[in-house]
């Protein structure tokens, strides 16, 4: 039954952002600067090269997926620059929210329960761009300057750089690192999962009527972008959905970690994380279903 099969996609997902939230609420101990530190350093690009190189994805799919990642963020921003100003919203302090969706926490294990490993690599693939774009062009709209400071220092990106010759050159990996990068990469999702929940419940939202506003505009902005660019590029049913899934998603907690950092209302923005990735979870059955069973992405 369809109805079983979301459940099925959307709930792992759900438990254990829950099983995060409720044990940051109950006071348990959760060093979260060294849990992110082997997410972000150790776990995550060894997911990314992991997937790359070991899944059917060649460079071309990837290369198309990238390019996707490139025109949603355009999308986002010419539609999300028009309406803050209508909206009477601070573009420094949402822009990034509104551009920059939750294409690793969210994005990567619903990929993977609704398209399979393949749709897995291809959101892998939308990912590693975003995390480019999101530490060079959301960094320079939330501090008022440019650098490529952060996105150089991102092991992501060499990740990316290690894998593209194994892909074009269709190049065997070592057994043993093989078996190692997989292993390791084994830990990333769940951990970024229970992460999730835990920086969910740590945020003090002390605003939510801005970040209502913002999450709804996330939510349609990146639904229709996305939707706009795959029929675009004409991409595979497969690809399309990925795409348009990954799109859709809610607020990335980085969002709030820039404006922290930047002193761009980071209460407001905190509602408007919370509340977006709640509203993400009610809507991504109907995404989902419109991917999969709908036709959205033939």
């Amino acid at each position: 039954m369809i109805v079983l099969d979301l459940v099925g996609i959307v709930a792992p997902v759900f438990v254990c952002a829950v099983i995060g939230w409720t044990w940051a609420k109950l006071g348990k101990a959760f060093d979260s600067e060294t849990v992110t530190g082997l997410t972000v350093q150790i776990g995550t690009p060894c997911l990314v090269f992991d997937t790359l190189t070991r899944l059917d994805l060649n460079i071309a799919d990837f290369g198309m997926m990238a390019a996707g990642t490139g025109l949603t963020v355009i999308g986002f921003g010419l539609l999300a620059i028009p309406w803050l100003y209508a909206a009477g919203l601070d573009r420094a302090t949402f822009l990034p929210a509104l551009m920059f969706p939750n294409t690793g926490n969210m994005g990567l294990p619903i990929a993977l329960f609704a398209f399979g490993d393949r749709g897995l690599a291809l959101a892998i693939s939308f990912f590693a761009a975003m995390v480019i774009l999101q530490f060079t062009v959301g960094v320079a709209i939330a501090s008022g300057r440019a650098s490529l400071r952060m996105a150089l220092t991102s092991p992501v990106l060499y990740a990316v750089v290690a894998a593209l010759p194994v892909m074009a050159f269709d190049l065997e990996v070592p057994a043993v690192a093989a078996k190692t990068l997989h292993l390791l990469a084994g830990f990333t999702i769940p951990v970024m999962l229970i992460a999730l929940g835990v920086s969910l419940a740590k945020l003090e939202v002390r605003s939510l009527g801005d970040g209502l506003a913002v999450a709804l505009a996330r939510l349609f902005i990146g639904f229709g972008v996305g939707t706009a660019v795959a029929w675009g590029l004409g991409l595979s049913a497969e690809a399309a959905g990925v795409l348009i899934l990954q799109s859709s998603m809610p607020i990335a907690v980085f969002s709030y970690l820039f404006a922290l950092r930047y002193g761009r209302r980071p209460e407001a923005v905190a509602g408007a994380v919370v509340q977006s990735t709640v509203l993400g979870f009610a809507a991504l059955p109907v995404v989902i279903w419109l991917v999969r069973f709908g036709g959205l992405s033939l």
